[in-house]
């Protein structure tokens, strides 16, 4: 039979395949041990049984594998006829990368294992192992970034059960199963991210990234680059391997945008090109980036007014403007000050409590900065007060300026445009935070629940020196 015809004999050429790599593997290996199918050892070459200490390979014969290697597996792959290809096998002189492997009769059931000590140098294997612990680390850092990225709130967190809270609740949840852009609309400190965050939490999106942006507290200068990320090398100072941008961080996301009245028009812009045709450039790059983010946005200024006075576009508020949410201010919802209190203290990890005088007067009071002012109020109450029941008496001398909750005031308004009202109401609040601390903007600011610049914005805007 010539050399080609022997080929064609798969039975005889696979019988010498497997006879020729096991003398390969058995020359060139660090020792070689064949059990029974009671996992007792039948064979040993004489390296391996110099590595475990004896003085030849006949001493091994016969004794269950354990007994000659301690944490050997050959039993567990004779038991499972399964084999373990890769392995490292703890010995008295060191380290053994390992294989194991069944050993079958010709009807196909197992009458033995074999194992290989490949090598036991296993610095020949610190490439592969530096890439695996590399990637390691890359996944678990990668999964502590989308975990620090996830919701952290859900709609349970909305405490109340007023009228107006439930309706806000009611909208929000069906907002969530939808992929159109929702608006929060409300004042400052109402719960509007809060809101975003639960909307969030219950969309299909859950397990992708909720990245947040605040226009009013990044220079427009560098809002572009925030927002769109930068290529290479963009500009002066820029990141040589360009940096991604918070539309790349939320991709299959949400990408939370507050105080988007405070946009530059530029940005609305390219926003608006995000929004319609679902992609963007990075700044400095000619390369185009789908993408796949669902919008909620935010604001705590009446954007009508601002597309009256040229300075936002209509056409993105319309786009936005899909789902419209508004949250109430506190002053609007005081029947939640009770369950709102209780949390709070209960998150401050306070045992105080509030009788019922204090909680009569915190339903008298307006609370312009709604619940992050009630926060601020209940907390400096309990580090004030070494009692345990705080009473009315306590709680005034916390709120400090008591701003009354008008009432009975909507017949004398009743000719006024929501718009001239809420001007009017933002002037008064803003003047009130002013005198408060002496003219002190940032400090005022601070009072408010604003940010300094957004405070500036709307002094220029309402005519306040």
């Amino acid at each position: 039979m010539n050399p080609i015809e022997s080929l064609k004999d798969y039975p005889h050429v696979r019988g010498l395949a497997i006879q020729s790599l096991f003398e390969i593997i058995e020359q060139s290996s660090e020792g070689t041990v064949i059990v029974d199918r009671d996992a007792n050892i039948v064979w040993m070459n004489e390296r391996y049984a110099k590595r475990f200490g004896l003085q030849s390979a006949d001493q091994a014969i016969g004794q269950p594998c354990e007994q000659v290697i301690s944490n050997s597996r050959l039993r567990q792959v004779v038991r499972s006829d399964r084999p373990i290809l890769l392995d490292i096998q703890d010995t008295p002189k060191g380290p053994l990368v390992v294989m194991r492997l069944p050993i079958h009769d010709d009807a196909g059931a197992v009458i033995g294992a074999i194992g290989f000590a490949l090598f036991d140098e296993l610095r020949n294997l610190s490439p592969l192992i530096e890439r695996y612990l590399s990637m390691q680390q890359e996944l678990a850092s990668t999964r502590s970034l989308l975990r620090s990225r996830q919701s952290k709130y859900n709609f349970a967190h909305f405490i109340g059960t007023s009228a107006a809270s439930l309706e806000v609740k009611r909208r929000a949840r069906r907002s969530a199963s939808a992929d159109s852009p929702v608006l929060l609309l409300g004042e400052t400190g109402t719960g509007k991210e809060l809101l975003a965050q639960a909307i969030h939490g219950a969309s299909p999106r859950a397990n992708k990234a909720f990245v947040s942006i605040n226009s009013a507290a990044i220079p427009n200068d560098l809002l572009e680059a925030e927002f769109f990320g930068t290529a290479p090398g963009a500009f002066t100072g820029a990141d040589r391997k360009g940096r991604p941008g918070k539309l790349q961080i939320a991709k299959g996301g949400t990408l939370f945008l507050d105080e988007i009245g405070d946009m530059p028009l530029p940005l609305q812009s390219k926003l608006l090109r995000v929004l319609q045709e679902k992609e963007f450039e990075p700044v400095g790059s000619n390369e185009m980036i789908h993408s796949d983010v669902r919008v909620i946005a935010a604001t705590s200024t009446d954007l009508e007014a601002a597309i009256v006075r040229g300075e936002f576009r209509a056409d993105l508020y319309y786009r936005l403007n899909v789902l419209p949410i508004q949250a109430p201010p506190l002053r609007e919802r005081l029947d939640d000050l009770p369950a709102l209190s209780e949390a709070i203290l209960e998150e401050l990890r306070s045992r105080h409590e509030l009788d019922s005088e204090a909680l009569a007067l915190l339903a008298q009071h307006a609370w312009p900065g709604n619940i992050r002012e009630l926060r601020n109020v209940l907390e400096r109450a309990a580090l004030l007060s070494d009692d345990l029941v705080l009473d009315a008496r306590q709680i005034r001398a916390a709120i400090g300026t008591l701003s009354p909750v008008a009432r009975g005031t909507v017949a004398s308004v009743e000719a006024e445009t929501f718009s001239a009202a809420r001007e009017r109401f933002d002037r008064q609040l803003i003047t009130a935070a002013l005198k408060h601390c002496e003219g002190n903007v940032i400090e005022a600011a601070k009072r408010l629940g604003l940010g300094r610049s957004t405070l500036y914005k709307k002094m220029v805007a309402l005519g306040i020196e």
